[in-house]
């Protein structure tokens, strides 16, 4: 008895790490998992400024949430037993906080959604091309790598994301 139990219960920590790394299943999404993945990062960012957290909390959110996305990824990998799995899409929506902190204190209003569809456009191109050093990042097994690529992407796409606002005269 104490057996299943056991088994019963890793199966329910195997499914609730999967259920995270997964970005609550988004990631299982056919086509383009990680653009559906990624869709989470902005309403995880919109709950981060509606608590009006400051720029030192909102960085240590940001750290905590690749800390835990590394465990979520390596576990999740295992799990399925591949390398990086396209359906592991943690990693894109915990790099989001990254590619918001440009407009990290601005006001939450209708310009604040044009900021997140260009902060995602950006984002989503730098972790699809994979430029120096996110090509590195990338080849990095287990947790770390399948995490730090894309907050290296989320870094370039936050430069861009502020000197597109700069450019739109919204800066």
């Amino acid at each position: 008895m104490q057996l299943e139990t056991l088994s019963l219960m890793r199966n329910l920590k195997n499914q609730t790490i999967l259920l995270f790394a997964t970005g609550l299943g988004m990631g299982l999404i056919p086509k383009a998992p990680g653009t559906f993945g990624s869709l989470l990062g902005p309403p995880l960012v919109l709950g981060m400024l509606w608590l009006n957290l400051s720029l030192p909390v909102y960085l240590l959110v940001s750290v905590v949430l690749f800390l835990v996305g590394v465990y979520f990824c390596d576990r999740g990998a295992k799990i399925l037993g591949l390398d990086d799995p396209g359906c592991i899409v943690f990693d894109e929506i915990g790099a989001f906080t990254v590619v918001m902190l440009p407009v990290f204190d601005r006001a939450i209003d209708l310009r604040f959604l044009c900021y997140s569809v260009i902060a995602f456009l950006w984002f989503r191109l730098f972790d699809i091309w994979k430029p120096w050093p996110v090509r590195y990042f990338d080849r990095i097994h287990g947790g770390w790598g399948i995490m730090a690529d894309d907050y290296v992407a989320a870094i370039y796409a936050a430069i861009c994301l502020y000197l597109t606002l700069i450019l739109l005269g919204w800066f």
